[in-house]
């Protein structure tokens, strides 16, 4: 049953929200196991269920939460034995405002750690598995995410999307995953990986779950300086008139695709057709060049960022004498792919090579932008794959670069600041497979509206879950 079914039986009093928990929470215990989802459990659920208004928007809405984003009293762990045991003494902004209308959270999900990469297999504890093929990857790094959302362990969830880690693992598990518009949604509480780049986003089993989340997290946060005073407005422009839209089909994207991504970019733009839409090929001629850029700019921002776990504020302390020796010691927990980000970020901020590098980065992110803009003068949305493939197997991404390859098509809307939305949209050899749309600054309700009439004029198999749904 999607969020908004449940919430609405709650409403009705057909159910309460502890019993909503409690068929969610012995779910989880049964079924995760095998796919390794979640990292820890809210263990208060029942009675912070027993508490809820049932009057409240919300109330009786269970959210997965990335273990990235912090949660009062809930274990936080980044993914990382650096922060294995941390207790967060304060709440993110976005999930506090979920829980001020009633909505509870489930559980922490499994990710890459501090969100560094693109199966959910550089988590520090395990990986997590494909809920369509458990020998296959979710995506990452909001992959347990994507995996509790797509197997109904969780009826919604939330992500991190620094260059495509809540689209890619949507688009691999076959669920909607939305990367808001920069400063839309709070950064409070979201441990930094990328500060520029990062955006907490939602994902769900339809384009209506997100629309209730927007609702209740969006807007300006005065502990967030780069939010913006934006109202939500997303349930309302649902129930509104589409008005004939210009889909601009990015040319870029066309190329060196699987037969099943070709085909479910032929069977959407035909649909669009049917809605009115006009449907034109158009260029985004940075775009092939921007995960360049990507892997300049995010490792220099993780390489300030993660300078703060030095053994002396929180989290683990390695052991040795006081100075050099400690930091040394606990910065060696760092995870093999943390550490590859952090050197290369450094080296790129370093005085000898900062203009060759993070200077041209920036100039080339900035080319992109201006680019971003003149499109968006010639068209309302941009369509193009969010991956190039279905989910891979596991362990079939040994090579960095090869990994570094899964974000070609999504680093473009995290370097521009733009909304962008991963919607189901087929099938190749029984795996999901997922198109995105973009749309300009600040149009993220332009996304989800476009998204439902593609929704409402396709089949809507692909809302299934593959393991059966819990209510």
């Amino acid at each position: 049953m999607l969020a908004y079914e449940i919430r609405a039986k709650v409403a009705r009093g057909e159910v309460s929200p502890r019993e909503v928990a409690q068929v969610y929470l012995e779910r989880v215990r049964t079924l995760d196991p095998s796919l390794g989802a979640f990292l820890t459990l809210n263990e208060n659920l029942l009675e912070e269920a027993e508490g809820v208004d049932p009057g409240l928007p919300l109330a009786g809405l269970l959210v997965a939460v990335k273990d990235n984003i912090v949660t009062q009293g809930l274990r936080t762990t980044a993914g990382s034995r650096l922060l294995e045991n941390f207790i967060p003494p304060y709440e993110a902004t976005a999930v506090a405002r979920l829980k001020a209308m009633g909505a509870l959270v489930l559980g922490k999900t499994n990710l890459d750690e501090f969100g560094m990469g693109s199966s959910t297999e550089h988590s520090a504890f395990f990986p997590t598995r494909n809920p369509f093929d458990p020998g296959r990857v979710p995506g990452g790094s909001s992959g347990g995410s994507a995996a509790a959302v797509a197997a109904d362990l969780a009826p919604v969830a939330l992500g991190s999307d620094t260059g495509g880690s809540v689209r890619q693992p949507a688009a691999f598990c076959g669920v909607y995953g939305l990367k808001p518009t920069y400063g839309r949604v709070s950064r409070y509480g979201l441990i930094a990986y990328a500060s520029s780049l990062d955006q907490i986003g939602p994902m769900a089993r339809s384009v209506r779950d997100l629309a209730l989340l927007m609702d209740a997290m969006a807007g300006l946060d005065p502990l967030d300086a780069t939010s913006l005073d934006l109202p939500p407005r997303f349930q309302r422009a649902l129930a509104e008139p589409l008005p004939a839209l210009r889909l601009g089909l990015v040319r870029e994207g066309l190329w060196g695709n699987s037969p099943g991504v070709e085909r479910a970019l032929e069977e959407a733009l035909a649909v669009w057709q049917g809605l009115g839409f006009s449907v034109r090929e158009v260029s985004w001629p940075s775009l092939p060049l921007a995960l360049n850029a990507y892997y300049i700019l995010a490792p220099a921002e993780a390489s300030s960022n993660l300078a703060r776990y030095d053994g002396s504020l929180y989290g683990y302390r390695g052991e040795g004498e006081e100075g050099v020796q400690v930091v040394e010691a606990t910065r060696a927990r760092f995870g093999l792919e943390v550490k590859r980000r952090v050197l290369v970020g450094t080296f790129v901020l370093s005085s000898g090579y900062y203009e060759a590098y993070y200077g041209r980065a920036q100039a080339f992110r900035r080319r992109l932008k201006a680019e971003a803009r003149a499109l968006f003068a010639e068209v309302d949305l941009l369509l193009l794959p969010t991956t190039p493939h279905p989910a891979f197997p596991l362990g079939s991404r040994p090579d960095p670069l090869a990994m570094y390859r899964e974000d070609l098509y999504t680093v473009g809307a995290n370097l521009a600041g733009i909304p962008a939305l991963s919607f189901p949209a087929g099938w190749e050899e029984g795996l999901p497979l997922g198109l995105q749309l973009l749309a300009p600054w600040g149009e993220d309700e332009r996304l989800l509206r476009a998204a439902l009439a593609f929704e409402e004029a396709t089949d809507r198999a692909f809302l299934k879950a593959p393991l059966g749904e819990a209510l």
